[in-house]
């Protein structure tokens, strides 16, 4: 409703074995509920208004026409209330049994979809009662002409990207979802109202089939599982209540307990991400129905997003995770340079070894990459390039980490090189500017890629994505290499791989690597103050957490300057205000527009997650590409 966020509710109400009208009225309380909490839509189990546990009671006509009358009586009620709700209801039609949701907004019942797979092994025996759902047809139910069957689609006219389709139960668990069609069909969100019995290790099994299934067909999914109230004559209810988003649980219900769960999906993203793999095959297939319906421009206005995003998207949340990952990272960077120099032939790597998080990771990787392939690591030369702004921390750091990992260590200084190249160029040393800095960065990749030359190796390249974002690179200094095994890393994520490492190394080498992670970043190109580093890249271009966080949102999901800026204020709320991120956030983009260039002749390098900004692989920009209608959102906020 909001920079594309809807938020939906999964419902189980306790239920009572065919008391319709005291069903009606737990469900009741259960859509007034969501409409307090702000939801758009409101999902309830599978024959929530009579119980799925009916038996032969389905078989009867007064229970039947009780359902009918208790749906009627419940759109009635809900007349005012502007909440699309799905209650499970059987209804019967033209000598047949269908076990439907009702699908209604505001008092008018939009449709009934009926289940299409019934289950008639094991413990169920559904086909003793209902039949499959047909196409969709036109049918009188509760007062009303709607249509009954398969293939509807509920699509909302004021919500972009908001289109409704509803499979029942063991729908989701067949072979060919009917969720796959409705999503083709323009399904955005997917409701599943259930009764899906417990037995052991069937809800690990259905949270991964809702996950899953979610991630493959890039929608929202709601899964409602009916609970305490089913007849447990011979068999148990949970009442499993999930909401899933491309893959990602968002919310899940404790089991056997009934109430609502409730989470704001990002219908945005869902259709940006249809947009964006070309393998995802849109359908207008004939046989869909579309019906239309539409929220008043009062509950659009009063929605206000309440879900948060992860401060660092590039980084797992939790410790097993965040561990597991760094380990498969390191695996892929040191099989990507191992690969590399097999290629080749090549028995000899050049770092240029700063000190800094960077170059720290970049020769953890080459030390590993080297063991990989049965090499000795002497072949791997470490280069110390102080001038005029290295400090004694980070050249002692790196002599220390050089050593501890038995590569070759040397110590090359520049500063008389940059000195006399001032000379020839006319750069007066006092000059503290542009020229003054990248001149020494140069002069250091000139100092790599000779010594590699000499020594028949390649120069392994430090700088990370985060870095390549900014443009916070030497063009044709740093910038440059011959393997770049950070280029897909963000900062962010280079701090817990360094951390990884020292967690697993000998304590000397840790006590090197955690000096590393507390050294402030910093390219060490103006003359240190007092002995201590003068130069902080955060304090010149940003916090690097704000950067990636702009980065992910925007490289990963196309999201908008506004939808960024207004994620960032609440994803870090206290931390920084409104006026920090915007200020940062036009840097991000001014910097991210004009720095093209320097991308789009970047070595190659590994990519290791979703997000690279290589100019052969993910993202192809022209260097000459205006910003200026990013500009203007930005102006705006």
């Amino acid at each position: 409703m909001k920079d594309g966020f809807f938020r939906i509710a999964a419902a189980t109400p306790q239920v009572y074995v065919a008391d319709v009208e005291k069903n009606g009225e737990q469900i009741l309380e259960k859509i007034q509920e969501a409409v307090q909490k702000g939801c758009g839509a409101v999902c309830f189990p599978e024959l929530s208004l009579t119980a799925y546990t009916c038996g032969d009671l389905f078989k009867d006509r007064t229970l039947l026409t009780g359902a009918e009358r208790a749906l009627e009586t419940l759109m009635a009620r809900t007349a005012d209330l502007d909440i699309l709700c799905a209650v499970g209801v059987p209804v019967p039609w033209g000598g047949a049994l269908y076990n439907c949701a009702a699908v209604f907004h505001k008092g008018r019942l939009l449709g009934l979809p009926a289940k299409e797979y019934i289950p008639n092994y094991s413990e169920f025996y559904e086909a003793r009662h209902f039949t499959a759902g047909p196409w969709a047809i036109e049918v009188t139910y509760a007062g009303q002409k709607t249509l009954l069957g398969k293939g509807l689609l509920f699509c909302c006219e004021n919500v972009p990207d908001l289109c409704v389709g509803v499979e029942i139960c063991e729908d989701l668990w067949s072979a060919l979802p009917p969720s796959i069609g409705l999503a083709r069909n323009g399904a955005t969100l997917l409701l599943n109202p259930s009764c899906s019995d417990e037995t052991i290790g069937k809800a690990e099994y259905r949270r991964e089939l809702v996950r899953q299934h979610s991630g493959r067909l890039l929608a929202a999914y709601a899964y409602v599982d009916s609970g305490l109230g089913e007849s447990t004559t011979d068999m148990v209810f949970a009442g499993h209540d999930m909401i899933a988003e491309n893959g990602a649980l968002l919310k899940e219900s404790a089991l056997f307990t009934t109430g609502l769960i409730c989470a704001d999906v990002d219908l945005e993203r869902l259709a940006q991400e249809r947009r964006r793999m070309n393998t995802w095959v849109p359908a207008q297939d004939q046989e869909y129905r579309r019906v239309s319906f539409r929220y008043d421009a009062a509950t659009l206005a009063s929605f206000e997003p309440q879900r948060e995003f992860a401060q660092y998207p590039f980084v797992p949340q939790d410790a097993v995770g965040l561990s597991d990952r760094c380990q498969l990272i390191l695996i892929m960077q040191s099989v990507g340079l191992a690969t590399r120099l097999e290629h080749i032939g090549g028995k000899t790597a050049v770092v240029g070894l700063s000190g800094g998080l960077d170059s720290t990771l970049a020769l953890l990787v080459t030390a590993r990459a080297f063991d990989r392939l049965g090499l000795p690591r002497t072949g791997i030369h470490a280069l110390s390039m102080p001038c005029f702004g290295t400090t004694s921390r980070t050249k002692s750091n790196a002599q220390r980490i050089a050593e501890e990992l038995g590569v070759d260590f040397r110590e090359v200084p520049i500063e008389k090189a940059v000195r006399q190249h001032f000379l020839d160029i006319g750069q007066k040393e006092t000059d503290l500017d542009v020229t003054y800095e990248n001149s020494q960065a140069r002069e250091r990749t000139q100092v790599l890629m000779d010594y590699a030359n000499r020594l028949g190796g390649i120069v392994i390249g430090t700088g990370d994505l985060s870095e390549l974002a900014l443009g916070w690179a030497t063009y044709n200094g740093d910038h440059m290499s011959m393997y770049g095994v950070n280029a897909s890393i963000p900062k962010t994520l280079v701090r817990h791989l360094v951390r990884y490492v020292a967690d697993h190394s000998e304590p000397r080498l840790q006590e090197a690597l955690l000096d590393v992670l507390d050294t402030p970043v910093s390219p060490e190109l103006l003359p240190p103050k007092d002995g201590e580093i003068a130069q902080k890249t955060e304090e010149l271009v940003g916090p690097y957490e704000l950067h990636d966080f702009f980065l992910h949102y925007m490289l990963r999901f196309g999201f908008t300057p506004g939808k960024i800026y207004r994620m960032a204020c609440r994803s870090f709320a206290g931390q920084y205000d409104g006026a920090t991120v915007k200020q940062w956030l036009t840097a991000f983009y001014r910097r991210f527009f004009t720095q093209q260039f320097k991308r789009s002749c970047l070595p190659d390098g590994p990519k290791v997650g979703s997000v690279t900004l290589s100019p052969r692989g993910d993202f192809r920009m022209p260097s000459d590409a205006s910003w200026k209608l990013w500009q203007r959102e930005l102006e705006t906020l």
